[in-house]
């Protein structure tokens, strides 16, 4: 007789956790709906519940009774039969002619379609495409292939099964396999206290704005107009600052659709309309176009004088530039031009320049380590756990969670500034090697924005810690701090160490035709005002 705690029933027993964390913690945000599926799915037969289970993780919402084989559960039919009472499995849906070309084979669609098809061996992508247009009304399956001996099970839950996903995970990337990931061992998470107040929904109407965004972004996706979208989404607003950022992103992503189109006074004013960063500096570009270049040079100036990262900052010191010269202005002051320590090399081909320079570059005892952006990123994660990982409210709302939700919002490092304080101060006192050590050991393999594990052993941290001055740590970890999306990009490839001589040196690798991209300007520039030995090596290839 099937039981709970059979380990096939592992997905079962992970759904029923999740809908008792659900009810625990988040029974006010759910609708009566909502409410009465957690009541009536635990009074089902245990077949009924699997089943269901099954098709909610399964992609798709229209499965063939056939190809639905499920030893733990057994006969189908039987198991379906509570779920269609309830009506949320269907057995006559209406199909689409693509919904009906993906459940059946190419075989299948050449003989219950043979009268509209011509001659020849054709894939099954031209067989769909011969018969598109011939058949455009929905039909249950009987209806589109009577003699197919088939039962059809669609699901009708899904979008409220949807809304729970939403509400315990707080998107609607991820799923249920976390659980398996989980159990398997495969993924470990940080254990973050949970409270009320740690929700990332408030109340009901986050859930219901988080999904109208959703719908309109998937509206915009498919195709729709960008006044239809706008028009869907309405005199939309919302104080969750998660759910804010969304809209903000989607009005920019909407704007640069109308950019690319043409539609450049219409870009602009909804480049006006947003906060999300980027939307200046696209601004500026738009006003260029339209010859402008007056109000380009005002607003590149509003940038220069209170920019939101060092990209913009960047992007805008060389619009001034462009702008100035155009308007027959003197140039204005510019920063120092990078100066490279150069270092030119002419290597055997390899298939990869940083690991062909790597092998070139080390010796016994000062070995090259190809590190790109996570030995900085993962010494600053050690350090800095407990700030990274601490319990505020709408940063940790699930078990699931790699890093904070708010990671990349401007208020991230306002939000934990005593603590990071906190952490940082070890720099100072000299407790951060005793830190970093014990935050290794403890949390090896723990599931971290930051800290990637298989790049940063025990051996590796000794090395950094031997050689990496603990005032370059901390300029590097605040630099990271002042806009972690941008930052924790565009570090040298390679770091090689002398750990006898308590030095290091990073090298930037540019392979034949490549050159600095902006973000590796910026982090080369920094590196050379605080005095860190970096070089650029340029490759060529001996043939």
């Amino acid at each position: 007789m099937l039981a709970l705690d059979a380990p096939e029933l592992y997905y079962l027993a992970n759904f029923r956790k999740a809908l008792d964390w659900l009810d625990a913690h988040h029974r006010d945000l759910m609708d009566d709906a909502e409410r009465a599926f957690v009541v009536d799915f635990l009074q089902l037969p245990l077949p009924a519940q699997a089943l269901l289970v099954r098709l909610v993780m399964r992609k798709g919402v229209h499965f063939r009774v056939s190809k639905l084989r499920y030893v733990e559960i057994g006969d189908i039919p039987t198991a379906a039969a509570p779920l269609l009472e309830l009506g949320w499995l269907i057995d006559c849906a209406a199909l689409s002619f693509d919904e009906l070309g993906a459940l059946l084979l190419k075989d299948e669609l050449a003989t219950h379609f043979a009268g509209d098809l011509p001659g020849g061996n054709l894939k099954k992508s031209e067989v769909l495409d011969c018969l598109r247009e011939l058949h455009v009304e929905a039909r249950s399956l009987s209806d589109w292939c009577p003699q197919l001996d088939e039962c059809l099970l669609s699901l009708a839950i899904g979008p409220l099964c949807d809304r729970l996903r939403l509400m315990f995970f707080g998107n609607l990337a991820q799923d249920w396999s976390e659980f398996v990931l989980a159990d398997l061992g495969i993924f470990r998470y940080e254990q973050v206290p949970i409270t009320p107040g740690s929700r990332g929904f408030r109340d009901r109407k986050d859930v219901d704005d988080y999904l109208h965004l959703r719908a309109c972004r998937e509206a915009f996706d498919a195709g729709m107009a960008v006044t239809e979208v706008l028009r869907q989404l309405g005199d939309f607003s919302s104080d969750n600052p998660h759910i804010g950022e969304r809209h903000q992103r989607l009005l920019l992503q909407l704007a640069q659709h109308l950019e690319r189109a043409g539609e450049l006074e219409s870009a602009l004013t909804l480049y006006r309309d947003t906060h999300a960063v980027g939307s200046r500096q696209r601004q500026i570009r738009v006003l260029e176009r339209l010859h402008r270049d007056g109000e380009a040079l005002a607003l590149a100036e509003q940038v220069i004088a209170a920019p939101h990262n060092a990209e913009e900052a960047q992007l805008a010191e060389r619009a001034r530039t462009r702008l100035r010269r155009r308007l027959g202005l003197a140039p204005a002051a510019r920063a120092a031009k990078l100066i490279e320590d150069r270092l030119d090399l002419c290597l055997p081909r390899a298939a990869s320049v940083e690991l062909a320079v790597a092998m070139h570059l080390a010796e016994p005892d000062a070995p090259v380590h190809y590190v790109e952006n996570t030995l900085i990123c993962g010494l600053f994660g050690l350090l800095c756990w407990e700030a990274i990982f601490a319990p505020l409210p709408g940063a940790f709302f699930h078990p699931f969670h790699a890093g904070p939700v708010d990671l990349h919002r401007a208020d991230f490092h306002a939000r934990r500034s005593e603590l990071f304080a906190a952490c940082l101060a070890r720099l100072d006192d000299g407790s951060y090697v005793e830190a970093m050590r014990r935050t290794h050991a403890e949390k090896f393999g723990i599931q971290s924005p930051f800290v990637f594990w298989d790049l940063l052993d025990a051996e590796r941290l000794e090395q950094a810690l031997a050689c990496l001055p603990p005032a370059h740590l901390s300029a590097w970890f605040r630099r990271l701090l002042a806009d972690i999306r941008e930052n924790r990009a565009g570090m040298p490839d390679l770091i090689q160490f002398w750990p006898s001589e308590a030095r290091y040196r990073m090298i930037e690798v540019k392979g034949p035709g490549d050159r600095l991209q902006n973000n590796q300007k910026r982090w080369l520039a920094f590196c050379a005002e605080h005095g860190m030995p970096v070089s650029v090596c340029y490759v060529e290839w001996d043939d």
